[in-house]
């Protein structure tokens, strides 16, 4: 099958992770890909998948949204028509182009799929900040263009639904893992950091990821000189809040790790996992920690609530993350037969249902559906 991918490649975030593993997958199952995406003078990013790549044009890109210039819709209309793709599946990038891909796509006679992305609170939950609510009401009357919208959990499906997209249109297709690359396995990472107990957060430090709360209740809590805390990742508050969580309570700052490998190895040299985040889709750090076998303490936000329940990880409320932490820290630092068990749960939950293969078997099969209800195409013309 030939498939146009429509992503990013940089910066750094969970919309990226997503469009490598998936597009490598595909790859490797014999699919020919080429990837279309808002391009710059950059490094290749880590592990990236061997294929046809056509640069978009482009304004401004963050990790939260990009602009494109105006000339890209005609870089990308141009290249549809000479990559002559069987399906269009466009991981959405919060861009303006989004909203014209489904005109384009119609135009040269393409089903177009898409991923939707964007995070939110939880059951029931309002959508916390501004931002993720105004890209719900945006996007929400345009997915019905598009042939089949992806989303990673029934939670978002019946969001989705409730805001007036067809629920026959929306595809639930969880985030996968990779089991055999993000797996249980040795790592010198406590003997580095002189840790007999290592608890680590991976993700941006940004707002919504909440990520003061874990600070506060790691400082609070004493944990003593033998557990350390790693925060991997980089984003606007980090300037202001490392100066006071340092090294001094057991506190290290990594930064963001580009090295798929340095990654794994940390999660498998580390026993807790804590994601304290405000809003999520589906976290695919908690997914691969969970994967290394790490305990894992998340927020019933997203998806990421469903992914825990029945005991394969512990859910935190949103409302009283530090006071809960404040308990859990000091539990697991003294009961290491605990994060064992857990560990060992959270393992299998992703063997049971969050493995990149199944999610690829479920993508194709989504594929063959998609394109059995298409009209048979006229023409490329010229």
């Amino acid at each position: 099958m030939r498939i146009a991918w429509i992503g990013k490649k940089s910066p750094f975030c969970g919309n990226v992770t997503y469009g490598r593993e998936i597009t490598n997958a595909l790859l490797d199952r014999g699919h020919q890909v080429s990837f279309l995406h808002f391009a710059q003078e950059e490094s290749a990013p880590d592990n990236w998948p061997n294929c046809q790549d056509v640069p978009l044009p482009f304004i401004y890109k963050s990790q939260v949204y990009t602009i494109p210039t105006f000339k890209a819709t005609k870089v990308l209309t141009q290249s549809l028509r000479r990559i002559k793709p069987d399906v269009v599946h466009a991981s959405l990038t919060l861009s303006p182009l989004d909203f014209v891909l489904p005109e384009i796509c119609e135009e040269l006679n393409l089903p177009l799929i898409a991923t939707f992305h964007t995070p939110f609170a939880g059951k029931g939950a309002k959508l916390i900040s501004g931002t993720q609510l105004l890209a719900y009401q945006l996007y929400a009357p345009f997915l019905g263009n598009y042939d089949r919208v992806i989303v990673f959990s029934q939670i978002q499906r019946e969001l989705l639904a409730r805001m007036g997209v067809r629920e026959e249109n929306i595809a639930v297709i969880p985030n996968g893992v990779d089991i055999t690359k993000y797996s249980p396995g040795p790592s010198t990472v406590k003997a580095e950091f002189k840790a007999e107990r290592l608890f680590v957060y991976q993700g941006r430090i940004a707002p919504e990821k909440n990520v003061e709360p874990l600070l506060r209740a790691w400082k609070q809590s004493d944990m003593g000189i033998n557990s350390k805390l790693l925060i991997v990742g980089d984003g606007p508050l980090k300037p202001s809040l490392e100066p006071f969580y340092n090294w001094e309570y057991g506190i290290t700052w990594l930064g963001f790790v580009a090295d798929e490998n340095r990654r794994i190895e940390i999660l498998r040299g580390a026993d807790v996992f804590i994601l304290p985040s405000l809003v999520e889709g589906l976290s695919l750090s908690l997914l691969e920690a969970m994967a290394c076998g790490l305990a894992c303490l998340a927020t019933d936000v997203g998806a990421d609530g469903e992914v825990m329940e029945k005991g394969a990880g512990v859910v935190l409320n949103t409302k009283t993350v530090r006071s809960q932490l404040r308990t859990l820290l000091p539990l697991f630092q003294d009961h290491p037969e605990l994060t064992t068990l857990l560990g060992q749960k959270a393992r299998q939950r992703i063997l049971d249902r969050y493995t990149l293969s199944k999610n690829i078997t479920l993508l194709e099969e989504l594929y063959r559906e998609v394109l059995a209800q298409q009209p048979v195409p006229l023409s490329w013309g010229a």
